[in-house]
């Protein structure tokens, strides 16, 4: 690639990483050796890209800086088009909204206007089970999580007894035709998964996580890749 191409690519690299990444790793991914890439580093500073750092440390873009890029690769395009569409066609009516308008903005801000491009890509998620309904609660868990507030839910269990817990919401699972909530359970103390059609109420509160969200999405993971080892396990042994 040219040199402007070039520039352009450790940009989208240091956009990937939201720490610190080594000039070293840098000229790694690009291709290109350290001394290249402390030039390309220094020119882009230069051009007034926010970028922090220093030679043997480390270099990291500053959050909120936006520079649209230099044009998509066709399999970019092919991932976003695709992801966009599957996303369109699910139960979420929130996020298939703003699916479609991620897609139009941008097939518009390129400096390529794709809009032909995206139509013709003949690429379509594939959804057996028809078109979706709508699940309104996935919004508010959605909000909740971005707002780290506890959800009040009441919730049926199998026999259609009901129960009413807080819970703060860690993850949504989206499957073809069904959404799990996983979230600690504040009745229970322990993380607990919800299926959506089993959610009879739901109202976010006022009430704040007892602790961050991304701490709590580090602990379930853990509770839940040791439970998914123990059923792997057993059925190996069976």
């Amino acid at each position: 690639m040219d040199r402007t191409q070039r520039l352009f690519a450790v940009m989208d690299a240091l956009r990937r990483h939201r720490h610190p990444v080594t000039a070293a790793q840098l000229a790694e991914e690009q291709g290109v050796s350290v001394r290249t890439l402390y030039r390309d580093v220094q020119t882009l500073i230069g051009l007034g890209a926010p970028i922090d750092g220093e030679a043997g440390v480390g270099y990291v873009l500053r959050a909120g800086f936006f520079l649209p890029p230099l044009m998509f690769t066709a399999e970019e395009l092919e991932a976003l088009v695709l992801g966009a569409r599957w996303v369109g066609g699910q139960a979420d009516e929130g996020l298939a909204g703003a699916a479609r308008n991620a897609l139009a903005k941008i097939a518009t801000a390129s400096p390529d206007d794709l809009r032909g491009r995206i139509d013709d890509l003949g690429l379509w998620p594939v959804v057996l089970r028809g078109e979706a309904a709508p699940v309104p609660v996935l919004g508010l868990v959605r909000q909740a999580m971005r707002q780290e507030r506890a959800l009040a839910l009441r919730y049926a269990d199998e026999g259609g007894r009901t129960s009413e817990r807080d819970i703060w919401p860690v993850q949504i699972a989206y499957y073809e035709g069904k959404q799990i909530v996983a979230a600690w359970c504040c009745l229970r103390a322990a993380f607990r998964h919800f299926r959506t059609d089993r959610i009879v109420g739901l109202t976010v509160t006022d009430r704040p996580y007892g602790k961050p969200r991304r701490t709590l999405g580090k602990e379930w993971y853990v509770v839940w890749e040791r439970e998914r080892k123990l059923r792997h396990g057993d059925e190996a042994g069976a």
